[in-house]
């Protein structure tokens, strides 16, 4: 441990590790979380240390039986008292959830914690769903195995046992409680490693766990400023389960590591989509939804449509509505109720949006709006030249083959591809690596409806940019392995056991 992180270890802003109900510092000191809209210090995260790692599992593993013998009505019932904790202690965790993710406070105050609340309390009512499916009795002729009769079955779902739970910075806490409540009511524990950018209100989370009575061990989070802790979690023989959500790069290299302990994986990771517009499209209805890849969290959503395909007949109109759409969304300081577009959450990050604008640029694309760094409206001229600001950008003619159409950006970038017939369109859609989210436009919701089945994408929004909470999430190809969501996450977290009997 350096001097400097052992002087940080007292700074009064200093979080600390949660592990078996207990709070302790980091092993290797601390790290800086830096606000990403004014790049000011919101706090010390703890540095865990591979001890500290080793502990948060060990605790975990030991409370795993208990809480697995638990009845659901008892989980179900912590479940609750953890979203009315959540819910009542708003006030403390907007604060730092906004400071933390640069999230506007718009979307910090409604997208953020009460997203988290409604998860603790779908899944507490989740507990209690059925976790057994009887079979029909079917009989059976004599085997040299067994005798005949009428053999009798069930399947039933039971805990894969310790989860790590690897988050994303984007919504950490929201993203957290997605993972962690379902596992929880499915009698698993958990051990969460949030994203180092923004880790401190999932720290926080602690607090509410310990003042709802929840058992020792069943939660427990480790932080670090880089990926140490995230691969001792994927590497360990006492974790059964890796739940993720990131990268593609990352979500590639967690399925090789885990596979030499056979881990269950389910991993949301990224995303390309593509927003499909018909020549009959509702051309306010599609210039809404694509324009969220600009006025929802700064781009930083992997569901995002940033890939508008559009009729060529459309063309030039969609691009114009587009652009005017994205000149009306003020972009500054995230704390101000009329501010639509914030921050991405850190420089590096920040320099990696302007990156890809760059050579988008380079490759023939054609700039219509933004791709200017700081950007801000008269309301915010005012505020000092900080933050890790990338105004709404469009691109225009853009080609399928460019950079910039395939690989994920995670910013305000929206690029503008036409196509001249339905069989083009799908091509076009197809053609990266990920399938996670896309959209038609359409009159013919049956014309929509026959399409989505050729697209190879794990959700398909027709006429909306709006997710329904009950349905499976996740990815094809490269964006991801499994389905969370509704009944579905409960599935996740479980194994099936096939029970057989003779009468």
């Amino acid at each position: 441990m350096t001097t400097a992180h052992k002087q940080e270890a007292h700074h009064p802003d200093t979080h600390r590790l949660f592990i078996d109900n207990t709070w302790r510092e980091g092993g290797d000191g601390t790290y800086p979380v830096i606000n990403p809209g004014t790049e000011s210090l919101v706090g010390h995260a703890p540095e865990a240390s591979a001890s500290d790692v080793a502990a948060a599992i060990a605790a975990a593993r030991r409370a795993q039986k208990h809480w697995a013998a638990t009845s659901p009505a008892a989980r179900a019932a912590l479940l609750e008292r953890i979203a009315d904790l959540v819910t009542e202690r708003a006030e403390e965790f907007v604060p730092l959830l906004q400071a933390e993710t640069g999230a506007t406070i718009r979307v910090a105050s409604t997208m953020q914690l009460p997203v988290v609340a409604d998860r603790f309390r779908r899944y507490a009512r989740g507990a209690l769903e059925p976790t057994v499916d009887s079979f029909p009795a079917h009989p059976v002729a004599a085997t040299p195995l067994a005798a005949g009769g009428l053999t009798n079955a069930a399947a039933a779902r039971r805990p894969v046992g310790v989860v790590g739970c690897i988050t994303s910075y984007n919504f950490p806490i929201v993203n957290l409680a997605g993972k962690l409540a379902p596992a929880l009511a499915m009698g698993n524990t958990v051990v969460a490693k949030p994203a180092p950018q923004d880790p401190l209100a999932c720290l926080k989370l602690g607090e509410i766990f310990l003042d709802a009575g929840a058992p020792a061990g069943i939660f427990n989070v480790v932080t670090d400023s880089g990926s140490a802790a995230g691969a001792a979690l994927v590497a360990s023989p006492d974790v059964d389960m890796i739940s993720f959500t990131g990268s593609t790069t990352v979500g590639r290299r967690i399925a090789t590591d885990g596979g030499a302990t056979m881990k269950r994986l389910l991993m949301e990771l990224g995303g390309k989509g593509a927003a499909i517009l018909l020549e009959d499209a509702d051309l306010g209805k599609a210039v809404m939804a694509i324009g969220s890849t600009w006025a929802f969290h700064s781009g930083q959503i992997c569901t995002a449509p940033t890939r508008a395909l559009v009729h060529r007949s459309r063309y030039d109109e969609l691009v114009a509505g587009l652009a005017q759409f994205a000149a009306r969304l003020p972009v500054g300081d995230p704390l101000s109720p009329k501010t639509v577009v914030g921050p991405v959450v850190s420089a590096v990050h920040r320099d990696r949006v302007e990156g890809y604008i760059a050579g988008a640029i380079g490759e023939g694309a054609r700039l219509v709006t933004g791709g200017t760094r700081k950007e801000r409206t008269a309301d915010a001229a005012d505020l000092p030249g900080t933050g890790f600001f990338v105004a709404p950008t469009l691109l225009a003619d853009v080609t399928p083959e460019m950079t910039i159409a395939r690989e994920e950006v995670f910013g305000p970038v929206v690029v503008v591809i036409p196509f001249d017939d339905e069989e083009e369109a799908i091509t076009i859609a197809n053609s990266t690596e990920y399938g996670l989210y896309d959209y038609i436009f359409t009159a013919d919701a049956a014309r929509a409806y026959t399409l989505a089945a050729r697209l190879r994408t794990g959700n398909v929004g027709i006429n909306t940019a709006q997710r329904h909470p009950e349905t499976p999430f996740g990815g094809f190809k490269q964006s991801g392995v499994g389905r969370d969501g509704g009944s579905y996450g409960l599935h996740a977290y479980s194994e099936q056991q096939a029970v057989v009997w003779q009468s």
